[in-house]
């Protein structure tokens, strides 16, 4: 007679939750690692035994202690706010758990000469993305997870799929960056042609379309458009494939080219979608505008560029500029 299996541990069930919730990948590993660190804290003690003290002392060591940022500290708090909630199926006293006050940080902007001085000092693929993160306002992630069906020449847009939040949304495809796009898309195609004679040639499919549409892992309209160069191999199966860049390849490449073009500012790729927004209000583009093709949810998000114009919010004038 076979032992019964096992039932899934406490750290099992919190990723099943988030997942079954649909939460995004990333989300999912965040939160575990802020479950295991919750634990490790106060020495693997069941959660069913612990409350809104523990969950203080653990908040308040990342910010005592640890000095983490208060996006960071409330990060943690919604971790351990949903392992209780929907897991636990039990509501901590929100009156005495400390959540901490943001305080507004306007963002860092370049301007265009130092946006082409960056850009210049970039080659390759991570001259490209550059160009996508400034020229469409995309996050890193977001350029780097784009198909090649995401891309419409001929309408000079690009489709952002199941972007922060889970929304897809349409943005610019800067023409300027076509030629070079193209030619970069036929030696992908090449590429993908090799692996496929080689009898490899899949990629990663989102959601369960893998099992819907067998064949479409081999189609070129669902490669990535910027693939890594090495393939992968799937344990599991065996089969092997390409995933897409890593985004620290092009977070290094973006901060040798800040201290190539001699820039103080703390300008990294996020960098690049600020001073997309903030160039566009400058050149007198409505903010309903550039608040869809951000992906901004509430317009108050989108509002923030207009302390960062060089005119000030309402074009005032700074009255030594008038001595």
């Amino acid at each position: 007679m076979e032992p019964a299996p096992r039932p899934p541990g406490l750290i099992q069930r919190y990723r099943e939750e988030l997942q079954v919730r649909h939460y995004a990948r990333r989300t999912v590993n965040t939160y575990e690692q802020w479950l295991r660190r919750f634990l490790r804290f106060h020495q693997l003690r069941h959660p069913r035994e612990m409350g809104s003290a523990e969950v203080n002392a653990f908040l308040s060591h990342l910010a005592v202690e640890r000095q983490v940022s208060a996006s960071t500290q409330n990060q943690a708090l919604a971790a351990l706010l949903f392992l209780y909630r929907e897991l636990l199926d039990r509501d901590l006293e929100l009156e005495g758990v400390v959540r901490a006050r943001k305080r507004p940080r306007l963002p860092v902007v370049l301007t265009p000469e130092e946006v082409r001085a960056v850009l210049q000092r970039l080659n390759g693929v991570e001259a490209l993305v550059a160009g996508l993160l400034y020229g469409s306002g995309l996050r890193l992630i977001e350029a780097l997870r784009l198909r090649v069906h995401d891309l419409d020449f001929g309408r000079h847009e690009l489709m952002v799929r199941d972007g922060k939040g889970g929304k897809d949304r349409r943005t610019l495809l800067p023409e300027r960056l076509g030629p070079q796009l193209r030619g970069h898309l036929e030696a992908v195609r090449q590429v993908h042609r090799q692996d496929l004679a080689q009898g490899w040639g899949r990629v990663i499919l989102p959601h369960a379309l893998g099992r819907k549409y067998p064949n479409a892992a081999v189609e070129w309209g669902w490669q990535w458009v910027f693939p890594q160069h090495q393939r992968w191999r799937d344990v599991s199966s065996g089969q092997q494939g390409r995933h897409h860049l890593d985004p620290s390849l092009i977070q290094k490449a973006v901060r040798r080219a800040v201290l190539a073009a001699g820039l103080t500012k703390p300008a990294t790729c996020h960098t690049f979608r600020h001073s997309f927004a903030t160039h566009l209000l400058e050149r007198g583009q409505d903010i309903r505008t550039i608040q869809e093709l951000l992906g901004h949810s509430d317009v108050k998000t989108t509002m923030i560029y207009t302390h960062v114009l060089n005119r000030g919010p309402l074009g005032v004038s700074s009255p030594a500029d008038l001595l």
